[in-house]
């Protein structure tokens, strides 16, 4: 398998199979990666795991993986070192990855005790670009720009293959084309990872979206009594807003962020200890 994308380093397709939907609670049961290198090769790697809690039977009826088809897997911080090493230096791709795989992925490897740096990566979400240009699901879109029909929807590795040549449809056909980003900005389609980061980009400061920036740039909460206000002006009229969050069901990257906004309050000498 090859593709077509111009790359100046590796693009990693990835998708997860996992218990739930709630990126604080719920854990991988499986995940499937595959590198795109710059030179036209594709690697992949597949890695069931054991999430050590049962599987809901809902999630099970969706991606057809039981508690016994994981229970002799290794768990995520067994086999976690082996995964950030295998995406190190790579940006990221999936389908619908900026709102679930990419904080979910972040929030097992923070369990972990994995460092995996989010500061340098391209997100690339080739939903989003779907969505922005054919206003639909991957069966949908494999159909629409692959002509092809989507045996084993729902399985990490079907949908990850799926992906990758979504996206390098997208590229062909919308080559030279205006997409108009979320941020109201015009961008000419071009097969460039920096392009279609810009183009699939959110606003989240956090991986969740409990923070994010306003169209001013500053840090507002975008959830609960406090949404689209900013983070510094609660945290210095309301202190104990960050000590609830901390004791709260949070994802860890959203209480990361959360401190590093306060610490560089305090930093500034706007705040109070």
């Amino acid at each position: 398998m090859t593709h077509q994308l111009v790359l100046r380093k590796p693009l990693a397709f990835f998708d997860l199979e996992t218990t739930g939907i709630n990126v604080a609670k719920d854990r991988i049961i499986d995940i499937c990666i595959i590198k795109a290198l710059p030179d036209g090769e594709v690697i992949t790697k597949n890695q069931r795991v054991n999430p050590e809690m049962p599987i809901p039977l809902e999630s099970s009826m969706i991606h057809g993986l039981y508690d016994d088809d994981v229970k002799d897997a290794p768990i995520f911080k067994s086999v976690a070192r082996t995964l950030a090493q295998f995406l190190d230096g790579c940006d990221l791709a999936g389908f619908n990855c900026n709102r679930f795989d990419v904080p979910l992925l972040v929030e097992e490897f923070l369990r972990a005790n994995v460092d995996f740096d989010m500061k340098n990566r391209r997100l690339v979400d080739a939903q989003r670009i779907f969505h922005l240009m054919e206003p639909r699901n991957l069966t949908a879109a494999y159909k629409f720009y692959c002509n092809k029909e989507l045996v084993g929807a729902h399985g990490a590795e079907a949908d990850t293959i799926a992906t990758l040549e979504v996206l390098n449809a997208q590229v062909q056909r919308y080559m030279g084309m205006v997409a108009r980003a979320d941020n109201g900005q015009d961008l000419v389609f071009q097969n460039d990872i920096d392009m279609l980061h810009g183009l699939t980009a959110n606003k989240n400061v956090d991986l969740a979206g409990r923070i994010i920036t306003n169209d001013k740039g500053e840090e507002v909460f975008n959830f609960g009594k406090h949404k689209g206000l900013p983070v510094l002006d609660v945290l210095k009229k309301e202190p104990s807003f960050y000590d609830w969050m901390l004791k709260g069901e949070f994802p860890l990257d959203t209480k990361r962020r959360l401190t590093e906004i306060r610490l560089r309050m305090f930093s500034n000498g706007n705040g109070r200890k």
